[in-house]
């Protein structure tokens, strides 16, 4: 079966009653797990986008703080699994200001993550193509939050 489009799906759910489309978002909801988190965001978290940020920040603490650090192996795949769940935490939002700070925090505890992430080059690297992909983006802001992130990113730089 091929996906229908998103013209297709809008023009299709404008024929359809309030408790229909109700009982739609809800079947989707049961399906997938990403689409229970995008509408729990949507529902309760969009309105509140600094208590999105605060929460998104928090998980990645007791992310980091779970990291098993006993081979770069471990480390490695862990990284790589918090910066995905940032990614997506980031595609729910849709924001590019949400994007960059969520981004930069992530650099921010990698950089001060313990071993140095300088020993191992994946991690290195990783950390670098994030910081060149926040100064791409830093330009698509509001001129106060790209000073404020472009002061961040200096730091991040030394």
């Amino acid at each position: 079966m091929k996906a229908a489009t998103v013209a297709q799906l809008k023009k299709e759910l404008q024929f359809k009653s309030q408790d229909e489309v109700l009982q739609l978002c809800l079947r989707l909801a049961r399906f997938k797990k990403e689409n229970k988190e995008l509408l729990t965001y949507l529902l309760f978290e969009a309105d509140n986008e600094e208590g999105y940020i605060e929460t998104v920040k928090e998980e990645v603490d007791g992310m980091f703080a779970e990291i098993n650090i006993k081979s770069y192996f471990y480390i490695k795949k862990s990284v790589r699994k918090i910066l995905r769940t940032i990614k997506k935490y980031i595609r729910y939002s849709g924001n590019k200001a949400t994007e960059v700070e969520l981004l930069l925090y992530f650099c921010q505890k990698l950089n001060a993550f313990t071993p140095s992430i300088r020993k191992n080059m994946a991690l290195h690297n990783l950390y670098s193509r994030q910081l060149d992909y926040i100064r791409k983006k830093i330009p698509t802001l509001h001129e106060d939050l790209q000073h404020d992130y472009g002061l961040i990113l200096q730091q991040l730089n030394h």
